[in-house]
């Protein structure tokens, strides 16, 4: 039944991602006020934008499965856990969206498409939810995000996206070592 689920979340983020890029295709040419905001988005390197946009979506992505952690389970370590991350990742998420914007660049302000399908198939177990919740929200999530920040602090091209990524990647170790704590608590790996 979950392999079931999990097709049916992953086949249908698939499906949606077609039409999500023939919408972004078809918006109109810029002008005025926007082309401005496209000169100052192509004064960013492009592993920048892609850096932006990869811890933006997985800032959602690790706050929504925690609001998810919140609802869902029942024990006490966990919900500690989630409440943590909710506060921490919404900090961060706001600082990120406000160093987009002034960078001329909108950040997502949501999961992507695959993120919304392990959410959904997250939010679909009911049994084992805490040890799943560990391993993808908790510790995988949080493994990707020191990865992508570790990288960005080391070979961003702007110096301000540097310096938020250096700022930002001893609090993502942190909760790495807690999550990895917490996996250990609920039976995970």
């Amino acid at each position: 039944m979950r392999t079931l689920a999990l097709g049916v979340a992953v086949s249908s983020a698939l499906t949606l991602a077609p039409q999500a890029h023939a919408q972004s295709q078809s918006q109109p040419a810029s002008t005025g006020a926007s082309a401005a905001h496209d000169k100052a988005v192509g004064q960013l390197a492009g592993a920048d934008k892609d850096f932006l946009e990869n811890a933006a979506q997985s800032g959602h992505f690790e706050l929504e499965g925690s609001k998810l952690a919140l609802t869902k389970s029942s024990n006490a370590d966990v919900k500690a856990f989630a409440q943590k991350m909710v506060d921490d990742h919404g900090k961060v998420g706001a600082e990120l969206a406000a160093l987009a914007s002034k960078k001329g660049y909108e950040a997502p302000t949501g999961p992507s498409l695959m993120q919304q399908a392990k959410l959904k198939t997250l939010d679909m177990s009911d049994d084992g939810f805490d040890k799943r919740y560990a391993e993808m929200i908790a510790v995988t999530a949080h493994e990707d995000a020191v990865t992508l920040f570790r990288k960005a602090s080391e070979e961003a091209k702007d110096p301000e996206v540097k310096a938020f990524a250096a700022k930002v990647l001893p609090t993502l170790k942190e909760h790495l070592t807690q999550a990895q704590a917490l996996q250990s608590k609920v039976g995970g790996k």
